[in-house]
C-alpha cells in the first residue's frame, strides 16, 4: 500500500502522539520567538515604518 498523504503516514505509527506533540512545541516556541522579537524592537522602528507611504522624498524614482 502506498500511503496518499502525510495523514496515512502518520496515522499508522506508534509515535503519532509524539509527533503532534513535537509539532506543537515547534509552533509554540516559533510563534513565542516572534512575538517576543516584534514587541522587543524600539517603537521608534515601528513609528518610521509606518509613515514610510506618506514620506514624500523623490530619492526612489530611479525606476
Amino acid at each position: 500500500m502506498i500511503p496518499q498523504n502525510v495523514k496515512d503516514i502518520l496515522s499508522n505509527s506508534e509515535n503519532t502522539g509524539l509527533y503532534q506533540t513535537l509539532a506543537l512545541i515547534l509552533f509554540l516556541l516559533l510563534f513565542l520567538g516572534i512575538t517576543y522579537y516584534v514587541f522587543s524592537r524600539p517603537k521608534k522602528y515601528y513609528d518610521e515604518e509606518a509613515s514610510a507611504p506618506l514620506d514624500d522624498d523623490n530619492e526612489d524614482k530611479n525606476f
